[in-house]
């Protein structure tokens, strides 16, 4: 298999942080697709006719895309349980849902400042985006620390990647610390961090 991806990005974390849980780094080739929205790479839209990544492609040259769809490939290969079933099913899917749409607000705030000349910056688009991020930040606080101290799945995968990107991407993203007042995400989010796939995975 080969993986289209580019390092700095949290979704294609997401799909590296399984490989390294299942000890399948080696199973892989990373295939460089660094680009932007605005120039995709030519192996990023060889790969997917809309240019983004992460994107799978498998030994037969099937791809598979987005970054929710390969997790879940590379969980039923290589039997993770990341993606349980029962009565936990709907709640992970749920958090690994809420997680995405945190990165995709991140990123955004980042393209803007990234792909879009100074002068056109819109602060209320921004704003919009980083009140996302907060809004964010705060359910997890407030409703997810159970599920977050449960069994590991999906869903704590996509929280961290949130987190390790806030913390990457601060400067340019123009957000708060994610751990201002919020003692229980601090708490988890600082000994989850240190687990030996998000640090291998940490971008650079």
């Amino acid at each position: 298999m080969k993986l289209v991806y580019a390092q700095p990005s949290p979704f294609v974390r997401k799909v590296l942080v399984l490989l390294e849980e299942a000890g399948k780094t080696g199973s892989v080739e990373l295939v460089d697709g660094f680009g932007s929205p605005v120039a995709p790479s030519d192996n990023a839209l060889a790969a997917n006719p809309v240019g983004k990544i992460p994107c799978l492609l498998l030994d037969d040259g099937t791809p598979v895309y987005d970054s929710r769809v390969i997790t879940r490939y590379l969980d039923k290969k290589f039997n993770l349980s990341m993606y349980p079933g029962g009565d936990a099913e709907f709640p992970t899917l749920t958090l690994e849902a809420h997680a995405d749409a945190m990165l995709d607000a991140a990123i955004l705030c980042v393209y803007e400042v990234r792909c879009r000349d100074e002068k056109i910056h819109s602060a209320d688009w921004l704003n919009a985006q980083r009140d996302k991020i907060k809004r964010g930040l705060d359910a997890l606080e407030t409703n997810w620390m159970p599920h977050l101290k449960g069994t590991v799945g999906i869903g704590h995968i996509g929280v961290a990647c949130v987190l390790g990107y806030m913390d990457f991407r601060a400067e340019m993203g123009g957000w708060g610390d994610w751990r201002e007042n919020r003692p229980q995400l601090t708490a988890w989010g600082e000994e989850f961090l240190e687990r030996r796939a998000l640090k291998a995975t940490a971008p650079v």
